[in-house]
Formats: structure tokens, sequence, C-alpha cells
């Protein structure tokens, strides 16, 4: 897979973390920074990820800040894009079998590396499960997007 991966300066050094496990598990990876502490703005770093991933130059994408939130927020503006906050494993797994989440966000400032890239392993290696159920709920949230745009 292709992986788009973006931080702000609260997720930069967390990043280059995940870069590793996401190269460990034989996954390419699009860099689209930043790599410095120096203040930028999330949403900045949020839409080239993004835009890659509704193209399909990429097949999903990982957004870090501080807390996640703002880059989930950026994220979830984004037509096509279903990205889940996540700083547990369970949540990392169930985002993946129920909503079929192409981004994923995290806090730098919430999660260590060692959970973070745990968390990144499990949801790239989870797939969509694929019921009924979950299928129809996503359609009913593309629905609402729609009807938004």
């Amino acid at each position: 897979m292709k992986i788009a991966i973006g931080a702000d300066h609260g997720g930069f050094r967390l990043k280059d973390e995940i870069i590793k496990v996401i190269k460990e598990l034989g996954h390419e990876v699009m860099d689209f920074g930043c790599t410095c502490g120096d203040s930028v703005d999330y949403p900045d770093y949020a839409l080239p990820v993004c835009e890659q991933v509704v193209s399909g130059k990429a097949d999903r994408g990982i957004l870090i800040c501080g807390t996640g939130i703002g880059m989930s927020i950026a994220a979830n503006k984004i037509k096509g894009i279903r990205c889940a906050l996540v700083h547990d494993v369970f949540s990392a797994k169930a985002t993946r079998e129920h909503n079929d989440t192409n981004v994923l966000a995290m806090g730098e400032r919430v999660i260590g590396p060692g959970l973070a890239a745990e968390i990144v392993r499990v949801w790239l290696t989870t797939e969509f499960s694929n019921e009924p159920r979950h299928v129809n709920r996503i359609q009913k949230v593309q629905a609402l997007e729609e009807k938004q745009s």
C-alpha cells in the first residue's frame, strides 16, 4: 500500500517514528511534512494527505498533531474522507472493520511512540468487514456528505 502521512509541529516527531513502522510493514510512504517544531497550521498538512487518498494516489493516510483533534476535524471536511481520531488499539481495529476509515489521526502529546506504532500496525492490517449493516451505515454517511456538498 501507499500511505500518505503528514503532521504539524505538534506531531512531526511521532510522524518520523510512524514512517519507520510503515516501512517495516513493507508499505510505501508519501511524506507531506512538516519536519520541525516551528509553528505551522494543521489544515495545510491535512489537505495534501487527504487529496492523495481521495485521488487514489495513496491507499490510506495518517495525520498527526498535538492531540489529533485538529487534524481529524480538517480531514473530515474533505469529501470522500473518513478519518478517525484513535488513541487505543481497539478503536484502531474497530474503525477499520466497521467504518472503513481511510485516514487515521493521532496525537503526539496524547500517546507515546510504542502505542502509536501498535495502533498503526493494527489499522494498516485490519480490513473492512463488508458486513451489510456496516456497508449500509457508510452509505448513509456518504449520503449526508453528498447532501451537504
